[in-house]
């Protein structure tokens, strides 16, 4: 009876359901929106990064700004993915975007925060890097000296 049982199984139609249910539970993944530092120097480097990624499954959005050497994905994708494409189809060297807004940061000037080489109105960002934040947070008697000489604090010394 070895092989009425397997013709049994090749018609048995359990195993496409069993199937199905797997694909219906499998995890999809979140829209997202990656950031990645790319040097784009002309219009043809923005076409060569553009056309890298139209055809990547997932994409719904590529913003590029060239001024900033900045480019934006929003889609259904892997950053790691992402930057993997990019770096292989065009042999550039992108990074994750580094930066945040001035405004985000306490002290944007602190050792390691302040960059030169930022696009303007952004800093590097102290939380990703543990030496960096020990130096870009305000220590306690640091907020107390300035708060004490402030002119937003009503009980402030008046000698100044």
């Amino acid at each position: 009876m070895g092989a009425l049982d397997y013709l049994s199984d090749l018609c048995d139609c359990s195993s496409f359901r069993e199937a199905r249910q797997l694909h219906k539970l499998k995890k999809h993944k979140q829209l997202q929106t990656v950031e990645i530092k790319v040097k784009m120097d002309c219009e043809g480097c923005e076409r060569m990064v553009r056309k890298a990624l139209e055809g990547m499954k997932g994409v719904s959005q590529i913003l590029i700004e060239p001024k900033l050497n900045k480019l934006t994905v929003v889609g259904y994708v892997d950053p790691k993915k992402v930057l993997y494409r990019v770096k292989h189809r065009t042999g550039k060297r992108p990074v994750m975007w580094p930066y945040v807004p001035y405004d985000e940061i306490p002290h944007p000037y602190a050792p390691g925060v302040y960059d030169r080489k930022a696009p303007p109105g952004y800093v590097r960002n102290a939380s990703e890097n543990p030496q960096l934040s020990n130096f870009a947070r305000a220590s306690s008697t640091e907020v107390k000296y300035t708060t004490a000489f402030s002119d937003d604090n009503p009980n402030a010394c008046m000698i100044m």
